[in-house]
């Protein structure tokens, strides 16, 4: 049988609330899908960070957004699935890796706008089989349904003007 998450952090106590309990269950859930999905990456020199990145600019390029195949810097930032406060670095390592390009606005100097390059397509195409085999694995205990539940209660959680039940 599964070891509760209080055997597992080897607490002696009781969680201080059901709030409490949540968030370090969520929190040590994260880190054991992350690592997975980072030993894919790792070999091909991207961040999970780094792979979002890649994977928004290939979405603009494939479905454009007002007839652009680029968005600009800080749109990436907004899209991105965790927010991290150094999006302009990484973006500056795709860009010396020769996977994305970044242009200034000609229009307007302050907006640089940033699409795929040819390498980051062929690396994220080659990718996608190996992330999707990996993605799939993570969760071998949850049927459909219930992996449907827990993205449901997630989405809930995320959002402060859902009513409680």
């Amino acid at each position: 049988m599964a070891k509760t998450l209080q055997e597992e952090l080897k607490k002696r106590h009781g969680f201080a609330s059901p709030q409490q309990q949540a968030y370090l269950n969520l929190a040590r859930t994260h880190a054991q899908l992350a690592g997975a999905i980072a030993e894919v990456l790792k070999p091909h020199g991207l961040s999970e960070a780094t792979y979002n990145i890649l994977r928004i600019l290939r979405g603009v390029d494939r479905y454009p957004v007002d007839g652009r195949r680029s968005l600009p810097c800080g749109e990436v930032a907004e899209r991105m699935v965790t927010r991290v406060p150094d999006v302009t670095r990484l973006m500056d390592r795709l860009e010396k890796a020769g996977l994305i390009e970044r242009v200034r606005c000609e229009v307007d100097r302050r907006v640089v706008r940033a699409h795929i390059a040819p390498a980051g397509k062929q690396l994220i195409r080659k990718l996608d089989k190996l992330i999707d085999r990996a993605e799939r694995a993570l969760f071998p205990k949850l049927s459909p349904r219930e992996l449907d539940t827990l993205s449901r209660l997630l989405g809930k959680a995320r959002d402060p003007d859902t009513p409680q039940d």
